[in-house]
């Protein structure tokens, strides 16, 4: 566990996620947030597609985003269930290893945490 908590925190708990995604309840509010798991990864939002991607393999970003485009538009594409995440709007895509109410508090090296704005609706 980080720190010196005597329970799992949300970072303990992001950790576990042993699939591609899955979901958690963060916070003390039950709030949910998506987990892209088991590997490090550059991720972003295609806002077009409202997908989420992961850069495992690929040469470029051009590269990385065409290849998604073809998963997504081709009708025999399979698709694992991986849950169901609830969102009350706008989310963002950060780096689990920080704290989400850290976002905005420079580290010591006077660098900020990587993040982004992801534009979604409420729903699910």
């Amino acid at each position: 566990m980080v720190g010196d908590a005597s329970a799992p925190g949300d970072y303990d708990r992001a950790c576990t996620r042993d699939d591609l995604t899955g979901v958690i309840t963060i916070g003390e509010n039950g709030a949910q947030a998506l987990v892209l798991a088991d590997e490090l990864a550059t991720s972003c939002f295609l806002p077009e597609d409202r997908a989420f991607q992961r850069w495992l393999a690929a040469h470029s970003e051009d590269e990385v985003k065409a290849a998604a485009k073809a998963v997504l538009a081709d009708p025999a594409t399979e698709w694992e269930e991986c849950g169901t995440w609830s969102s009350d709007g706008p989310a963002t895509l950060m780096d689990s290893a920080a704290s989400g109410s850290a976002l905005d508090t420079e580290y010591a090296d006077g660098e900020m945490p990587s993040q982004s704005s992801v534009a979604l609706p409420a729903g699910r």
